[in-house]
Protein backbone atom coordinates (compact mmCIF):
# COMPACT_ATOMS: atom_id res chain seq x y z
CA UNK A 1 0.00 0.00 0.00
CA UNK A 2 1.07 3.42 -0.68
CA UNK A 3 0.33 5.99 2.18
CA UNK A 4 0.15 9.76 0.99
CA UNK A 5 -0.51 12.00 3.55
CA UNK A 6 -1.33 16.00 4.54
CA UNK A 7 -0.57 16.85 7.61
CA UNK A 8 -2.55 19.64 9.22
CA UNK A 9 -1.36 21.65 12.84
CA UNK A 10 -3.39 21.34 15.55
CA UNK A 11 -4.57 24.11 17.91
CA UNK A 12 -1.83 24.94 20.30
CA UNK A 13 1.08 22.86 18.77
CA UNK A 14 4.58 24.59 17.66
CA UNK A 15 5.07 25.91 14.04
CA UNK A 16 6.32 23.36 11.95
CA UNK A 17 7.00 23.51 8.18
CA UNK A 18 4.48 21.41 6.31
CA UNK A 19 5.77 18.66 3.92
CA UNK A 20 3.76 15.40 2.23
CA UNK A 21 5.42 12.29 3.04
CA UNK A 22 5.15 8.65 0.78
CA UNK A 23 5.16 6.87 3.92
CA UNK A 24 3.35 3.78 5.81
CA UNK A 25 4.25 5.73 9.62
CA UNK A 26 4.28 8.53 10.56
CA UNK A 27 7.39 10.36 11.66
CA UNK A 28 8.40 10.85 15.36
CA UNK A 29 8.85 14.36 15.48
CA UNK A 30 5.60 15.01 13.85
CA UNK A 31 3.66 13.46 16.56
CA UNK A 32 1.74 16.36 17.52
CA UNK A 33 0.16 16.89 14.33
CA UNK A 34 -2.95 15.45 12.89
CA UNK A 35 -2.82 12.92 9.85
CA UNK A 36 -5.26 12.91 6.77
CA UNK A 37 -4.18 10.07 4.89
CA UNK A 38 -5.37 8.75 1.34
CA UNK A 39 -4.60 5.15 0.93
CA UNK A 40 -4.46 3.96 -2.96
CA UNK A 41 -3.56 0.13 -3.61
CA UNK A 42 -0.14 -0.55 -4.88
CA UNK A 43 -1.58 -1.08 -8.50
CA UNK A 44 -3.18 2.56 -8.50
CA UNK A 45 0.39 3.95 -8.16
CA UNK A 46 0.06 5.70 -11.89
CA UNK A 47 -3.51 7.05 -10.80
CA UNK A 48 -1.27 8.87 -7.94
CA UNK A 49 1.41 10.14 -9.74
CA UNK A 50 -1.28 11.37 -12.12
CA UNK A 51 -2.50 13.17 -8.45
CA UNK A 52 0.12 14.77 -7.80
CA UNK A 53 0.96 16.35 -11.24
CA UNK A 54 -2.19 17.66 -11.55
CA UNK A 55 -3.11 19.41 -8.11
CA UNK A 56 0.01 21.06 -8.84
CA UNK A 57 -0.56 22.46 -12.17
CA UNK A 58 -3.69 23.67 -11.12
CA UNK A 59 -2.82 25.09 -8.02
CA UNK A 60 0.44 25.74 -7.98
CA UNK A 61 -0.34 30.19 -7.58
CA UNK A 62 3.86 31.37 -7.77
CA UNK A 63 4.62 28.84 -10.49
CA UNK A 64 7.82 27.59 -8.88
CA UNK A 65 7.03 24.27 -9.42
CA UNK A 66 5.64 23.15 -5.79
CA UNK A 67 3.00 23.34 -3.80
CA UNK A 68 2.22 24.83 -0.38
CA UNK A 69 -0.26 24.33 2.15
CA UNK A 70 -2.08 27.38 1.13
CA UNK A 71 -2.17 26.98 -2.09
CA UNK A 72 -3.61 23.13 -1.94
CA UNK A 73 -6.28 24.41 0.36
CA UNK A 74 -7.25 26.95 -2.08
CA UNK A 75 -6.79 23.61 -4.83
CA UNK A 76 -9.30 22.06 -2.55
CA UNK A 77 -11.94 24.79 -2.08
CA UNK A 78 -11.99 25.30 -5.75
CA UNK A 79 -12.30 21.89 -6.97
CA UNK A 80 -14.69 21.01 -4.20
CA UNK A 81 -17.12 23.96 -6.27
CA UNK A 82 -16.66 22.16 -8.92
CA UNK A 83 -17.41 18.75 -7.84
CA UNK A 84 -20.39 20.42 -6.22
CA UNK A 85 -22.21 21.76 -9.22
CA UNK A 86 -21.59 18.14 -10.83
CA UNK A 87 -23.38 16.47 -7.93
CA UNK A 88 -26.22 18.46 -8.49
CA UNK A 89 -26.75 18.22 -11.60
CA UNK A 90 -26.57 14.14 -11.44
CA UNK A 91 -29.11 14.33 -8.09
CA UNK A 92 -32.26 14.75 -10.11
CA UNK A 93 -34.52 14.43 -7.62
CA UNK A 94 -33.12 16.57 -5.56
CA UNK A 95 -32.71 14.47 -2.64
CA UNK A 96 -29.31 14.72 -1.16
CA UNK A 97 -28.53 10.98 -3.01
CA UNK A 98 -27.68 9.93 -6.48
CA UNK A 99 -28.89 6.45 -7.56
CA UNK A 100 -28.16 4.12 -10.56
CA UNK A 101 -30.59 5.60 -12.56
CA UNK A 102 -29.69 9.10 -11.58
CA UNK A 103 -26.03 8.16 -13.41
CA UNK A 104 -27.60 6.33 -16.47
CA UNK A 105 -29.71 9.27 -17.34
CA UNK A 106 -26.69 11.74 -16.88
CA UNK A 107 -24.42 9.75 -19.04
CA UNK A 108 -27.37 8.84 -21.46
CA UNK A 109 -28.33 12.76 -21.67
CA UNK A 110 -24.19 12.83 -22.80
CA UNK A 111 -24.74 10.12 -25.54
CA UNK A 112 -23.25 7.42 -23.35
CA UNK A 113 -25.40 4.41 -23.07
CA UNK A 114 -24.52 1.97 -19.94
CA UNK A 115 -26.65 -1.09 -18.54
CA UNK A 116 -27.89 -0.70 -14.90
CA UNK A 117 -25.14 -3.45 -13.76
CA UNK A 118 -22.84 -1.14 -14.68
CA UNK A 119 -24.40 1.82 -13.60
CA UNK A 120 -24.34 -0.42 -10.08
CA UNK A 121 -20.99 -0.81 -10.53
CA UNK A 122 -20.09 3.14 -10.47
CA UNK A 123 -22.05 3.28 -7.31
CA UNK A 124 -20.44 0.54 -5.68
CA UNK A 125 -16.57 2.17 -6.02
CA UNK A 126 -18.10 4.87 -4.68
CA UNK A 127 -20.34 3.65 -1.62
CA UNK A 128 -18.90 3.31 1.83
CA UNK A 129 -22.06 2.30 3.90
CA UNK A 130 -23.71 -0.63 1.38
CA UNK A 131 -26.78 1.47 0.71
CA UNK A 132 -26.52 1.57 -2.90
CA UNK A 133 -26.95 5.61 -3.23
CA UNK A 134 -24.07 8.18 -2.98
CA UNK A 135 -24.36 11.27 -0.54
CA UNK A 136 -22.54 14.74 -1.13
CA UNK A 137 -19.72 13.50 1.29
CA UNK A 138 -18.75 10.21 -0.34
CA UNK A 139 -19.25 12.02 -3.51
CA UNK A 140 -16.65 14.26 -2.89
CA UNK A 141 -14.45 12.29 -0.72
CA UNK A 142 -13.97 10.06 -4.05
CA UNK A 143 -13.14 12.56 -6.82
CA UNK A 144 -11.08 14.92 -4.17
CA UNK A 145 -8.08 13.73 -4.63
CA UNK A 146 -8.88 11.71 -7.98
CA UNK A 147 -7.36 12.21 -11.25
CA UNK A 148 -10.46 12.84 -13.55
CA UNK A 149 -12.46 15.79 -12.76
CA UNK A 150 -16.13 14.72 -13.37
CA UNK A 151 -18.75 13.54 -16.21
CA UNK A 152 -18.38 16.84 -17.73
CA UNK A 153 -14.54 15.88 -18.79
CA UNK A 154 -16.54 14.02 -21.98
CA UNK A 155 -18.36 17.93 -22.71
CA UNK A 156 -15.23 19.48 -22.55
CA UNK A 157 -13.03 16.86 -24.46
CA UNK A 158 -15.28 16.31 -27.35
CA UNK A 159 -16.09 19.70 -29.04
CA UNK A 160 -17.08 19.16 -32.28
CA UNK A 161 -18.65 21.97 -34.03
CA UNK A 162 -16.67 24.42 -32.46
CA UNK A 163 -13.62 23.05 -33.65
CA UNK A 164 -13.61 21.56 -36.54
CA UNK A 165 -14.99 23.57 -39.95
CA UNK A 166 -15.18 22.03 -43.07
CA UNK A 167 -16.88 25.30 -44.74
CA UNK A 168 -20.27 24.04 -44.07
CA UNK A 169 -22.00 25.16 -41.23
CA UNK A 170 -24.63 22.96 -40.79
CA UNK A 171 -23.57 20.88 -37.72
CA UNK A 172 -25.29 20.99 -34.11
CA UNK A 173 -23.48 23.39 -31.55
CA UNK A 174 -21.57 22.02 -28.87
CA UNK A 175 -22.54 21.76 -25.48
CA UNK A 176 -20.83 23.84 -22.44
CA UNK A 177 -20.21 22.37 -19.37
CA UNK A 178 -21.35 24.67 -15.95
CA UNK A 179 -18.27 25.49 -15.42
CA UNK A 180 -17.51 27.27 -19.01
CA UNK A 181 -20.48 28.87 -18.67
CA UNK A 182 -19.72 30.15 -15.26
CA UNK A 183 -16.72 31.22 -15.83
CA UNK A 184 -17.21 33.10 -19.56
CA UNK A 185 -15.20 30.21 -21.44
CA UNK A 186 -17.76 29.57 -23.87
CA UNK A 187 -17.63 33.17 -25.83
CA UNK A 188 -13.45 32.06 -26.26
CA UNK A 189 -14.01 29.00 -27.33
CA UNK A 190 -16.57 30.38 -30.37
CA UNK A 191 -13.97 33.02 -30.91
CA UNK A 192 -11.11 30.48 -31.46
CA UNK A 193 -13.64 28.32 -33.45
CA UNK A 194 -14.24 31.67 -35.44
CA UNK A 195 -10.93 32.61 -35.94
CA UNK A 196 -9.98 28.72 -36.53
CA UNK A 197 -12.51 28.24 -39.14
CA UNK A 198 -11.37 31.90 -41.12
CA UNK A 199 -7.80 30.04 -41.45
CA UNK A 200 -9.26 26.72 -42.71
CA UNK A 201 -11.72 28.59 -45.35
CA UNK A 202 -8.77 30.23 -46.67
CA UNK A 203 -6.30 27.54 -46.66
CA UNK A 204 -9.28 25.21 -48.58
CA UNK A 205 -11.03 28.21 -50.82
CA UNK A 206 -9.07 26.95 -54.42
CA UNK A 207 -11.02 23.48 -53.30
CA UNK A 208 -13.97 25.38 -52.34
CA UNK A 209 -14.70 27.13 -55.78
CA UNK A 210 -13.09 24.04 -57.85
CA UNK A 211 -16.37 22.41 -55.91
CA UNK A 212 -18.63 25.41 -57.49
CA UNK A 213 -17.78 25.35 -60.87
CA UNK A 214 -17.81 21.91 -61.23
CA UNK A 215 -21.50 22.05 -59.76
CA UNK A 216 -22.52 24.73 -62.08
CA UNK A 217 -20.93 23.58 -64.78
CA UNK A 218 -19.77 20.50 -64.92
CA UNK A 219 -22.04 18.27 -67.38
CA UNK A 220 -21.58 14.82 -69.69
CA UNK A 221 -20.32 17.12 -72.29
CA UNK A 222 -18.34 19.25 -69.90
CA UNK A 223 -17.00 16.81 -67.73
CA UNK A 224 -14.11 18.95 -65.70
CA UNK A 225 -11.93 17.51 -63.94
CA UNK A 226 -9.56 18.44 -60.66
CA UNK A 227 -6.36 19.35 -62.78
CA UNK A 228 -8.32 20.88 -65.59
CA UNK A 229 -10.46 22.98 -63.07
CA UNK A 230 -7.71 24.52 -62.02
CA UNK A 231 -5.48 25.04 -64.71
CA UNK A 232 -8.98 27.06 -65.91
CA UNK A 233 -9.14 28.73 -62.95
CA UNK A 234 -5.62 30.31 -63.25
CA UNK A 235 -5.62 30.89 -67.42
CA UNK A 236 -8.59 32.75 -66.99
CA UNK A 237 -7.50 35.14 -63.64
CA UNK A 238 -4.15 34.09 -62.50
CA UNK A 239 -3.46 32.43 -59.03
CA UNK A 240 -5.44 35.34 -56.81
CA UNK A 241 -8.84 33.82 -58.82
CA UNK A 242 -8.32 30.36 -56.96
CA UNK A 243 -9.45 32.32 -54.12
CA UNK A 244 -12.56 34.05 -55.73
CA UNK A 245 -15.51 33.77 -52.88
CA UNK A 246 -13.41 33.39 -49.86
CA UNK A 247 -14.19 36.96 -48.19
CA UNK A 248 -17.56 36.58 -47.71
CA UNK A 249 -17.32 33.05 -46.97
CA UNK A 250 -14.99 33.70 -44.00
CA UNK A 251 -17.34 37.01 -43.15
CA UNK A 252 -20.35 35.24 -42.53
CA UNK A 253 -18.53 32.85 -40.31
CA UNK A 254 -19.16 35.45 -37.00
CA UNK A 255 -22.98 36.13 -37.47
CA UNK A 256 -24.23 32.79 -38.23
CA UNK A 257 -22.40 31.20 -35.06
CA UNK A 258 -23.35 34.12 -33.44
CA UNK A 259 -26.92 33.71 -34.59
CA UNK A 260 -26.88 29.88 -34.05
CA UNK A 261 -25.56 29.45 -30.63
CA UNK A 262 -28.21 31.85 -29.11
CA UNK A 263 -31.47 30.23 -30.80
CA UNK A 264 -29.82 26.79 -29.96
CA UNK A 265 -30.16 28.35 -26.34
CA UNK A 266 -33.25 30.29 -26.24
CA UNK A 267 -34.74 26.63 -28.04
CA UNK A 268 -33.00 24.58 -25.19
CA UNK A 269 -35.00 27.00 -22.67
CA UNK A 270 -38.29 27.33 -24.57
CA UNK A 271 -38.05 22.69 -25.16
CA UNK A 272 -37.79 23.27 -20.99
CA UNK A 273 -34.48 21.95 -20.58
CA UNK A 274 -32.79 22.81 -17.31
CA UNK A 275 -29.90 20.28 -17.67
CA UNK A 276 -26.76 21.27 -19.01
CA UNK A 277 -26.71 18.73 -21.59
CA UNK A 278 -29.22 17.37 -23.97
CA UNK A 279 -30.20 14.22 -25.26
CA UNK A 280 -29.30 13.29 -28.82
CA UNK A 281 -32.87 13.74 -30.38
CA UNK A 282 -33.06 16.85 -28.05
CA UNK A 283 -30.16 18.22 -29.54
CA UNK A 284 -30.91 17.56 -33.29
CA UNK A 285 -34.54 19.11 -32.55
CA UNK A 286 -32.44 21.92 -31.24
CA UNK A 287 -29.95 22.35 -33.36
CA UNK A 288 -31.40 21.71 -36.23
CA UNK A 289 -33.60 25.00 -35.62
CA UNK A 290 -30.96 26.48 -34.63
CA UNK A 291 -29.31 25.54 -37.99
CA UNK A 292 -32.04 26.84 -40.15
CA UNK A 293 -32.65 30.83 -38.20
CA UNK A 294 -29.03 31.32 -38.68
CA UNK A 295 -28.93 30.21 -42.32
CA UNK A 296 -31.94 32.01 -43.02
CA UNK A 297 -30.51 35.38 -41.43
CA UNK A 298 -27.45 34.86 -43.57
CA UNK A 299 -28.72 33.42 -46.54
CA UNK A 300 -27.76 36.06 -48.81
CA UNK A 301 -24.15 36.14 -48.06
CA UNK A 302 -24.02 32.60 -49.18
CA UNK A 303 -26.02 33.65 -52.75
CA UNK A 304 -22.99 36.28 -53.07
CA UNK A 305 -20.43 33.55 -52.14
CA UNK A 306 -21.83 31.47 -55.10
CA UNK A 307 -21.79 34.17 -57.81
CA UNK A 308 -18.52 35.73 -56.61
CA UNK A 309 -16.84 32.13 -57.14
CA UNK A 310 -18.54 31.78 -60.63
CA UNK A 311 -17.33 35.48 -61.95
CA UNK A 312 -15.67 36.05 -64.40
CA UNK A 313 -12.62 38.20 -64.09
CA UNK A 314 -13.67 42.16 -64.06
CA UNK A 315 -17.11 41.60 -64.04
CA UNK A 316 -17.30 43.26 -60.49
CA UNK A 317 -15.53 45.19 -58.38
CA UNK A 318 -16.24 43.53 -54.92
CA UNK A 319 -18.90 41.79 -52.50
CA UNK A 320 -21.16 45.89 -52.38
CA UNK A 321 -21.17 45.99 -56.28
CA UNK A 322 -22.45 41.89 -56.91
CA UNK A 323 -25.19 42.63 -54.58
CA UNK A 324 -26.32 45.80 -56.32
CA UNK A 325 -25.91 43.69 -59.75
CA UNK A 326 -28.26 41.17 -58.11
CA UNK A 327 -30.59 43.44 -56.90
CA UNK A 328 -31.48 45.64 -59.82
CA UNK A 329 -30.94 42.76 -62.33
CA UNK A 330 -32.89 40.37 -60.56
CA UNK A 331 -34.69 42.11 -57.82
CA UNK A 332 -34.73 41.05 -53.61
CA UNK A 333 -36.37 37.28 -54.46
CA UNK A 334 -33.05 36.86 -56.09
CA UNK A 335 -31.23 36.86 -52.56
CA UNK A 336 -33.02 33.68 -51.30
CA UNK A 337 -32.66 31.40 -54.66
CA UNK A 338 -31.76 27.66 -53.54
CA UNK A 339 -33.37 28.39 -50.28
CA UNK A 340 -35.56 25.39 -49.45
CA UNK A 341 -32.88 22.66 -50.24
CA UNK A 342 -31.06 24.43 -48.10
CA UNK A 343 -32.85 24.35 -45.70
CA UNK A 344 -34.15 20.78 -45.95
CA UNK A 345 -30.41 19.44 -46.22
CA UNK A 346 -29.65 20.42 -42.57
CA UNK A 347 -31.46 17.60 -41.21
CA UNK A 348 -29.56 14.68 -43.19
CA UNK A 349 -26.23 16.81 -42.77
CA UNK A 350 -26.78 17.71 -38.96
CA UNK A 351 -28.55 14.28 -38.28
CA UNK A 352 -26.18 11.85 -39.69
CA UNK A 353 -22.86 14.04 -38.83
CA UNK A 354 -24.44 14.05 -34.74
CA UNK A 355 -25.02 10.32 -35.14
CA UNK A 356 -21.68 9.27 -36.86
CA UNK A 357 -20.17 11.37 -34.07
CA UNK A 358 -21.85 10.31 -31.24
CA UNK A 359 -21.33 6.38 -32.33
CA UNK A 360 -17.93 7.03 -32.46
CA UNK A 361 -17.38 8.56 -29.31
CA UNK A 362 -19.64 5.79 -27.30
CA UNK A 363 -17.26 3.29 -28.79
CA UNK A 364 -14.11 5.10 -27.75
CA UNK A 365 -15.53 5.53 -24.23
CA UNK A 366 -16.69 2.04 -23.67
CA UNK A 367 -13.65 0.86 -24.95
CA UNK A 368 -10.51 2.95 -24.03
CA UNK A 369 -11.80 6.08 -21.12
CA UNK A 370 -10.22 4.18 -18.14
CA UNK A 371 -8.36 7.10 -16.36
CA UNK A 372 -9.97 10.62 -18.58
CA UNK A 373 -12.37 11.23 -21.11
CA UNK A 374 -9.92 12.78 -23.07
CA UNK A 375 -9.83 11.19 -26.72
CA UNK A 376 -5.87 12.39 -27.61
CA UNK A 377 -5.52 14.33 -31.03
CA UNK A 378 -5.82 11.65 -33.56
CA UNK A 379 -8.97 9.55 -32.57
CA UNK A 380 -10.90 13.71 -32.39
CA UNK A 381 -9.24 14.17 -36.18
CA UNK A 382 -10.86 10.88 -37.00
CA UNK A 383 -14.05 11.16 -35.30
CA UNK A 384 -14.44 14.45 -36.59
CA UNK A 385 -13.27 13.73 -40.48
CA UNK A 386 -15.55 10.88 -40.32
CA UNK A 387 -18.43 11.82 -39.40
CA UNK A 388 -18.90 14.99 -41.90
CA UNK A 389 -17.62 13.52 -44.74
CA UNK A 390 -20.54 11.13 -43.49
CA UNK A 391 -23.15 14.25 -43.39
CA UNK A 392 -21.55 15.69 -46.52
CA UNK A 393 -22.68 12.49 -48.35
CA UNK A 394 -25.64 12.67 -47.46
CA UNK A 395 -27.08 16.23 -48.13
CA UNK A 396 -24.64 16.83 -51.19
CA UNK A 397 -27.52 16.43 -53.99
CA UNK A 398 -29.61 19.14 -51.87
CA UNK A 399 -26.16 21.40 -51.83
CA UNK A 400 -25.64 20.56 -55.50
CA UNK A 401 -29.39 21.91 -56.55
CA UNK A 402 -28.97 25.04 -54.06
CA UNK A 403 -25.67 26.21 -55.85
CA UNK A 404 -27.32 25.45 -59.43
CA UNK A 405 -30.31 27.76 -58.81
CA UNK A 406 -27.98 30.32 -56.76
CA UNK A 407 -26.39 30.71 -59.71
CA UNK A 408 -29.07 29.99 -62.91
CA UNK A 409 -28.95 34.15 -63.48
CA UNK A 410 -25.48 34.64 -63.77
CA UNK A 411 -25.24 31.29 -66.24
CA UNK A 412 -26.20 32.25 -69.99
CA UNK A 413 -28.99 30.08 -71.51
CA UNK A 414 -29.62 28.91 -68.18
CA UNK A 415 -33.32 27.99 -67.65
CA UNK A 416 -34.67 29.03 -64.36
CA UNK A 417 -36.05 26.17 -62.43
CA UNK A 418 -37.76 25.00 -59.25
CA UNK A 419 -36.11 22.49 -57.22
CA UNK A 420 -37.90 19.70 -58.11
CA UNK A 421 -37.54 20.34 -62.07
CA UNK A 422 -33.90 21.12 -61.40
CA UNK A 423 -34.03 17.25 -59.72
CA UNK A 424 -35.68 16.08 -62.79
CA UNK A 425 -33.78 17.77 -65.31
CA UNK A 426 -30.22 16.28 -63.63
CA UNK A 427 -31.47 12.52 -63.24
CA UNK A 428 -32.68 12.67 -67.33
CA UNK A 429 -30.11 14.51 -68.33
CA UNK A 430 -26.83 12.80 -66.68
CA UNK A 431 -27.97 10.18 -64.10
CA UNK A 432 -27.99 9.81 -60.68
CA UNK A 433 -24.17 10.71 -60.61
CA UNK A 434 -24.93 14.17 -62.10
CA UNK A 435 -26.24 15.09 -58.44
CA UNK A 436 -22.77 14.00 -57.13
CA UNK A 437 -20.82 16.54 -58.89
CA UNK A 438 -17.83 18.63 -57.33
CA UNK A 439 -18.03 15.77 -54.86
CA UNK A 440 -13.86 14.59 -55.34
CA UNK A 441 -12.84 18.59 -54.07
CA UNK A 442 -15.29 18.58 -51.29
CA UNK A 443 -13.80 15.49 -49.75
CA UNK A 444 -10.10 16.48 -50.95
CA UNK A 445 -10.91 19.60 -48.57
CA UNK A 446 -11.91 17.74 -45.67
CA UNK A 447 -8.95 16.11 -44.25
CA UNK A 448 -6.69 19.66 -44.30
CA UNK A 449 -9.65 21.94 -43.35
CA UNK A 450 -10.46 19.42 -39.98
CA UNK A 451 -6.84 19.05 -39.55
CA UNK A 452 -6.01 23.27 -40.10
CA UNK A 453 -9.04 24.01 -37.77
CA UNK A 454 -8.28 21.94 -34.74
CA UNK A 455 -4.52 23.16 -35.13
CA UNK A 456 -5.36 27.09 -35.29
CA UNK A 457 -8.81 26.37 -32.73
CA UNK A 458 -5.92 24.72 -29.78
CA UNK A 459 -3.32 27.73 -30.34
CA UNK A 460 -6.03 30.40 -30.17
CA UNK A 461 -7.29 29.27 -26.96
CA UNK A 462 -4.10 29.44 -25.52
CA UNK A 463 -3.73 33.00 -26.62
CA UNK A 464 -7.27 33.77 -25.46
CA UNK A 465 -6.72 31.98 -21.68
CA UNK A 466 -8.88 29.07 -22.25
CA UNK A 467 -7.89 26.33 -19.96
CA UNK A 468 -5.88 23.45 -22.09
CA UNK A 469 -7.40 20.60 -23.06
Amino acid sequence: MLCLCLYVPLPNSDQTEFEYFESNGLPSELKSLFKLSLFLPSQEFTTYRKWRQKIVKAGDKDLDGQLDFEEFVHYLRDHEKKLRLVFKSLDRKNDGRIDAQEIMQSLRDLGVHISEQQAEKILKSMDKNGTMTIDWNEWRDYHLLHPADNIPEIILYWKHSTIFDVGESLMVPDEFTAEERNTGMWWRHLVAGGGAGAVSRTCTAPLDRLKVLMQVHGSRANNMCIVGGFTQMIREGGMRSLWRGNGINVIKIAPESAIKFMAYEQIKRLMGSSQNSLGILERLVAGSLAGAIAQSSIYPMEVLKTRLALRKTGQYSGMADCAKHIFKKEGLAAFYKGYVPNMLGIIPYAGIDLAVYETLKNSWLQRYATDSADPGVFVLLACGTMSSTCGQLASYPLALVRTRMQAQASVEGAPQMSMTGLFRHILRTEGASGLYRGLAPNFMKVIPAVSISYVVYENLKVTLGVQSR
